[in-house]
Order: structure tokens, then C-alpha cells, then sequence
């Protein structure tokens, strides 16, 4: 039958043939992952922080709002300046909103990054500097403030009706442009229990998450520094951990120690779809059952094949075996190999120049029918 082929298609059926020869590529392996880095402690959080303020120095690109007037205005009242709303000129000055994430256990006198952006229509910032202004929590109470000069990364240039404009020149960032006044209470044990949240919520991972605590717990060198302690999963995210022994004194090591913690993680089989780019990913775990896809001038096979293990002479406790070797079939023309996966389906209509578009297509469909086994991601 290969004799009756064209060159490039004896190509395709070589380079199956080898991967037919190296076996379907195994399920993923469990990967071992320290605690700290699939799951976070309940209570450790960042707080958004937001403030109304205003941005000078600006070379005739701010705002003629009468909001900014007005808030020029009640800025000079508070250094006893009075002046009428209708002599303001704010062409070289912004009204701006100003955002921080303030992580847990900072302290006052601590510096965070905040970013600084119109509100009105001005044109650009560049070259500004805001003025002192209070960043608040969602109490209203205020937590920092900020201030100081702009970075932008975008410019807006242009005289006599032409204007070059690159990145967004309305919004940029001051690293470090926040201090700290206030500390945000950050509550981590309670009546001896603690709480661990894992970052993808999982049943199997959290109940390996329990297991490993557990295990953990009961060893005598956790007994004779922490006491007796125990965990819960509580549902596929949430693990509690009781340690009766564990004091403010100690809180900070117990953690360390339950964050470097091994588990081994359980991955969900998914199929990653970009259908801009044509890109596909997919784990080695996604398997695909017995179907027959049709599209346009393809047809894709894949059912179930079987062959019989024999032991080898005079073993002892062996036994003849029949296993299942799904095989799958390309028309276009006809393709066969053993150990079928998505990968194998993806790879051969890649190599008999499918298009991206028709692949995907391909994957869906299998995924609508109920052959595919896998959670398809579209980005």
C-alpha cells in the first residue's frame, strides 16, 4: 500500500509509524508541590486603596472640567487662598484617580507603588506631579498617602491640528509613591485554628493537602515541638488545621513549616484553544474514546483495538493478557497507529497540513459527541 503513495504521504506515515513505535506519551505524572506554592493562607491578603487627587506641572495638555476647577479651588481654601472658581485656568493641571494594592503586613512608614489616571480629558500627564493625596480603604479610613512625580510610558505630541499619540500617556505610575499611615489588622489564627486556601479549588488536591498535614502531625518530632494538631478539608478548597499547641510566639514557624509541605498534585485534563492564533495545548492525561469525525474531505477514525500479552516461558504466576490499543485512522489518505491520543490526532492532521481552524473544529466536535475526555479552554 505504501508503494501506491505519493512521496510526502509515505513521509507521513513513516513519522507516524515512529511515534507509533515510541508509544502514546504517558499520563502526566503527579508533580510534587510545596503548599506554599498551590495555596494561601486565610487572612494573608492585599487591599485595594483608592484616592481622588490632582496632577500639576502638565505643559498645557490638562483639563478645562469644571470638576478640576473645583477641586483647585477647595486645594487653595486649605492654605487660606481664596480665589473665584472663574479665574482658574487648569490647562496645565489634571483631576486624576490613584490606586494602590497594599499588601498584608506592611507597616507605616512602608512605601507601595500606586498608579495615577485621568478622569477628565486631558491629554497627556507627562511631566506632571501629583499633589498629597489621601489613599482610603472600603472603611473610607485613610491608609497612605501618596505623591510625587509621574512616570509615563506613552507620549501625545502634535501642533497645528496634528497629533502623534503612542501608548496611553493619561495614566502612569509612581513606584514607591504611597507611604503607609495606618496598619490594616490582619487576623491569621483563631481559637487555635488556622485555615489554608488552596489557589484552584480541587477535592482530590485538597484531601492529598489533608493527608500530608495529617501525616505530618503525627510524626514525634511535630508532637514535641508543635503538640497534637490535625486537619480537615472542608471542602474543595478550604483545609483547616487545629494546633492547640501553637502560641503568637511560635505562629510564624508553624506556618513555614506547613508551607514547605510536599503534595502530590492532581491536574485536570484540559484542551487549551486559541483560535486567533491557532495554538493548542494539552496535557499528556487527555484521552479521547472510540469516534468516527467527518470534515469536508477528512475522515477521522478512532476505535477500539486489542492484542494478547503472552508470558514468557515457564513464569511462574503468569497470565495471558488482553489489551486494549485503540488505533486511529487519518483518511486523506488512510493512516494507521496504535495507543491513540489528542496529541496523536493533533500531530498527524499537523503533518498532512490541516489547517489550525479545521483542527479545532475537529477537537469540538469530539468534545460535543462525548469522546473527549477533557474540559476545552477557548481564549
Amino acid at each position: 500500500m505504501l508503494r501506491a503513495m505519493s512521496k510526502p504521504i509515505i513521509t507521513i506515515a513513516l513519522a507516524i509509524a515512529v511515534l507509533a513505535c515510541a508509544g502514546a506519551p504517558a499520563a502526566r505524572a503527579a508533580t510534587s508541590q510545596r503548599i506554599k506554592d498551590i495555596a494561601k493562607i486565610e487572612g494573608v491578603r492585599e487591599n485595594q486603596l483608592v484616592g481622588f487627587g490632582l496632577v500639576t506641572g502638565l505643559n498645557g495638555t490638562g483639563d478645562g472640567v469644571d470638576l478640576t476647577k473645583s477641586a483647585v479651588q477647595n486645594m487653595l481654601e486649605r492654605f487660606d487662598i481664596k480665589v473665584d472658581i472663574g479665574g482658574i485656568n487648569v490647562d496645565n493641571i489634571a483631576a486624576v484617580m490613584v490606586t494602590a494594592q497594599m499588601p498584608a503586613f506592611v507597616k507605616p512608614g512602608d512605601t507601595v507603588d500606586i498608579t495615577v489616571s485621568s478622569i477628565g480629558d486631558a491629554d497627556s500627564l507627562r511631566g506632571g506631579a501629583l499633589l498629597q493625596t489621601p489613599l482610603r480603604g472600603a472603611d473610607g479610613k485613610v491608609y497612605a498617602v501618596a505623591q510625587g512625580a509621574l512616570s509615563i510610558g506613552g507620549f501625545s505630541e502634535g501642533q497645528g491640528g496634528a497629533r502623534a499619540v503612542k501608548g496611553f500617556p493619561t495614566s502612569g505610575r509612581i513606584p514607591g509613591g504611597a507611604i503607609v499611615e495606618r496598619i490594616i489588622p490582619t487576623e491569621i489564627m483563631q481559637n487555635n485554628t488556622l485555615f489554608i486556601n488552596l489557589n484552584k479549588p480541587d477535592f482530590t488536591n485538597a484531601a492529598r493537602v489533608q493527608k500530608a498535614i495529617d501525616k505530618k502531625c503525627a510524626t514525634a518530632e511535630w508532637r514535641s515541638q508543635w503538640g497534637n494538631c490535625s486537619a480537615t478539608a472542608l471542602d474543595a478548597s478550604s483545609i483547616k488545621i487545629v494546633a492547640p499547641g501553637v502560641g503568637d510566639a511560635n505562629l510564624v514557624t508553624f506556618i513555614a513549616f506547613v508551607e514547605t509541605l510536599s503534595v502530590d498534585i492532581d491536574h485536570v485534563a484540559k484542551v487549551v484553544i486559541n483560535e486567533k492564533t491557532g495554538t493548542i495545548v494539552m496535557g499528556a492525561d487527555v484521552k479521547i474514546d472510540p469516534v468516527q469525525i467527518a470534515h469536508g474531505s477528512l475522515s477521522v477514525k478512532v476505535e477500539p483495538g486489542y492484542n494478547v500479552s503472552q508470558p514468557t516461558p515457564f513464569s511462574r504466576g503468569g497470565q495471558t493478557v488482553v489489551t486494549n490499543e485503540p488505533e486511529l485512522e487519518v483518511e486523506e489518505p488512510k493512516v494507521n497507529f496504535h495507543k491513540v491520543s489528542v496529541g496523536d490526532i493533533v500531530k498527524a492532521l499537523n503533518d498532512m497540513g490541516v489547517t489550525p481552524s479545521d483542527i479545532i473544529a475537529i477537537l469540538q466536535a469530539a468534545k460535543v459527541e462525548g469522546a473527549l475526555q477533557a474540559e476545552i479552554v477557548t481564549m
